[in-house]
């Protein structure tokens, strides 16, 4: 048996069923529906696309972040069994639930002196992050130790990539990343942004491209561009999706044509309401191992 325990956020955007499958702890954000409060848990209290249906309708959503108090319950509990804990937190550059991780941490260090816990911030979200607790998991598994585990996390996070694109700017324009003028002119013009999480951790316009099919051919060609075999890549790969399977699926078939040695199939995933409450429907999410991030 492991002596520590790795957590991440509900907003790594895998299923409950990859949770289990690589023992990583599961931390869940909250978000809120018409100002009904909500737990981020898996899709188990709202499904996701009943989500992404109350929102075409045109509720209200927004997401609130994890509390010192909700990391101090669950970290709590682990150090009470005698683990230790190694937490993969969302990314500083667009939630500021790492800080609260580490008033947690503080805290609980004070009480369990005999115990360790390491907050990494992974500079990463949605299947970026999902991607980066699987491979720790995977460390954990070959024998690498809390620290040899936390020290690769550092050394390699700039190595997680992360781009996306979506067709509804009607989030994006809500949260204030697209303004309204901008927002307006690229519906009218059918314009697909294309982004990425940059090395600071924040989102990165990239290009601005006509259609869908255009767009998710972009995120493939980032993808060529920035892995280090460029078409021999044959690590993880995870394709999210809020609310347009069909888009990710055909995602998928261009990256298994070009990407022929691939680590395992295709990770097909929901983004899950934390996130969708800021993408909404149609954004389609690849995350990818690859060269260091330089801006």
């Amino acid at each position: 048996m492991s002596d520590y325990i790795i957590s991440t956020c509900s907003t790594a955007d895998i299923p409950e069923e990859t949770f289990n499958k690589y023992d990583i702890v599961c931390v869940p954000f909250n978000f809120y529906i018409d100002d009904v409060p909500y737990k981020d848990d898996l899709g188990k209290s709202i499904s996701n696309e009943e989500f992404y249906e109350r929102l075409d309708k045109g509720a209200d959503v927004k997401s609130s972040q994890v509390s010192v108090g909700e990391y101090t319950e669950i970290f709590e509990k682990y150090l009470k069994e005698g683990k230790d804990i190694l937490h993969l937190a969302l990314d500083t550059g667009i939630s500021g639930t790492y800080q609260s991780a580490m008033i947690a941490k503080q805290d609980l260090e004070e009480q369990y002196p005999d115990r360790k816990i390491i907050v990494i911030d992974t500079l990463a979200a949605s299947g970026g992050l999902g991607m980066f607790a699987e491979t720790i998991s995977d460390l954990r598994a070959q024998g690498k130790t809390i620290d040899e585990a936390a020290q690769w996390a550092e050394d390699n996070k700039l190595r997680c990539h992360t781009w996306f694109c979506t067709t509804s700017l009607k989030q994006f324009i809500k949260g204030g990343r697209v303004s309204k003028t901008a927002g307006l002119v690229g519906g009218m013009l059918n314009i697909c942004p294309v982004l990425n999480v940059g090395k600071e951790g924040t989102l990165e316009p990239r290009n601005k491209v006509k259609g869908i099919k255009k767009a998710l051919k972009s995120l493939v060609d980032a993808m060529e561009e920035w892995t280090e075999e460029g078409t021999d890549y044959n690590d993880k790969i995870i394709i999210s999706h809020s609310g347009c399977l069909k888009d990710a699926e055909y995602t998928v078939g261009l990256v298994e044509e070009r990407f022929p040695n691939l680590k395992g199939k295709v990770q097909v995933t929901n983004v899950g309401t934390t996130i969708g409450c800021h993408t909404g429907r149609g954004t389609v999410v690849i995350s990818f191992w690859g060269k260091t991030k330089v801006d």
